[in-house]
Formats: structure tokens, sequence, C-alpha cells
């Protein structure tokens, strides 16, 4: 992790509104949502917010590898929509 990097929102993908919504969930920093991991942070986001979308959670994983989202392989976006559509049920 680069050590320069001590707020939310100097991640990758993670603007004002999300790093807002995280910390309102208990993830303050870079290295709480790098240990909880996309799919856990993503759980605390939907107990928060009832609207939550799979952008966010592509916006999460993105940040965590240290890439755009846009940019996440087929296989991991796959993966995250499978988890996304198994919340919703």
């Amino acid at each position: 992790m680069n050590n320069e990097v001590n707020k939310l929102n100097d991640l990758q993908n993670i603007g004002k509104t999300l790093a807002e919504k995280l910390i309102f969930a208990g993830i303050e920093t870079p290295q709480q949502l790098f240990t909880f991991g996309s799919e856990n942070a993503f759980i605390k986001l939907a107990t928060i917010d009832e609207n939550v979308c799979i952008n966010q959670l592509y916006a999460l994983e993105g940040a965590i590898q240290w890439i755009r989202w846009h940019d996440l392989s087929r296989e991991r976006k796959l993966e995250l929509l499978e988890f996304f559509k198994s919340l919703k049920k």
C-alpha cells in the first residue's frame, strides 16, 4: 500500500460520497477497506444504504486492486455480479 494514502477518497474509485458512506458503515481507513475486502465492505454498506448498486461493489474492488473499476477482469466482475445477485434474493 502506498504510505501516502491515508484517506478513503485518496483511493481509486472512492469519491467523497462513497467515502462518507464507508465511514458511516464503520470503515474509516484504506487499511480497514483492504482488510474487509470488497464483498464484506459492500455488506456493511448495504446495512446503511438500501440503494447500494453493483457499481459501488466494483468501485470497492477496484480500489482494493489499485485500478479503475472499469479495468477489473471480466472474471472478477462476473464473480462480483453473482455475489451481488445473491444478496438481492
